[in-house]
């Protein structure tokens, strides 16, 4: 279980089987066969990991969903937004406990593995 003190408030975020399914449901695709797949969380884990701040917030809201007490949007809007907050280490600690999660933890290593191999190809060429 991750926290954050916000504003002298401690919220707590799960990145569980509930964060995933609420994640996977944001962006859908159909593959080969036409079957619609849900894998919003394969794009909102690599937008974290590509530092996009909209992704952070949202992760953060569905990992807090059923929690008490509940963060709202904008108050994560207002905390990232914030100068003081260290948002690089809002990303590495997010980062950290996605690839930790049972359920997040393999698709964190599968965007890793193919950063590296994009990355290693760059520097092929």
């Amino acid at each position: 279980m991750m926290e954050l003190t916000i504003n002298g408030q401690v919220y707590q975020f799960n990145f569980g089987m509930g964060f995933l399914r609420e994640a996977n449901k944001t962006v859908s695709e159909k593959n080969d066969a036409g079957v619609k797949k849900d894998v919003g969380a394969t794009y909102m884990i690599a937008g974290i990991m590509d530092g996009d701040p909209e992704d952070l917030v949202n992760a953060l809201d569905l990992a807090n969903k059923g929690k008490n007490p509940r963060v709202t949007k904008t108050l994560l809007d207002s905390y990232v937004e914030n100068p003081e907050t260290d948002i690089d280490q809002i990303f590495e600690d997010t980062l950290d406990f996605l690839g930790k999660a049972n359920a997040t933890k393999r698709i964190v290593e599968r965007l890793k593995k193919r950063i590296a191999e994009a990355k290693a190809k760059q520097d092929q060429n």
